[in-house]
């Protein structure tokens, strides 16, 4: 299960998204992200195979249609997210 808190500024999104241990995206998202992991762990795998890892302090980008990519995480996470 994913929790978000969201506040709009114009075209900017920002979010507060917690997702609960065992979350798995149901779909391929190609929407561009700025991410900041704020607790936990979280799992990121690209299309083409590719998998990274966020943990507290850490961060990544994609661009709007770039990547298509989707999240998990086995222990839960904290994010901090602009899109």
């Amino acid at each position: 299960m994913a929790l978000w808190r969201t506040q709009q500024f114009g075209p900017i999104r920002v979010r507060i998204v917690e997702y609960s241990p065992g979350y798995l995206a149901d779909h391929w998202c190609v929407k561009g992200h700025m991410l900041l992991c704020l607790e936990g762990r979280l799992d990121t795998e690209l299309e083409d195979g590719r998998r990274f890892t966020l943990e507290p302090g850490q961060s990544y980008h994609v661009a709007d249609n770039a990547e298509p990519h989707r999240s998990s995480t086995q222990t839960g996470a904290k994010l901090y997210i602009v899109d």
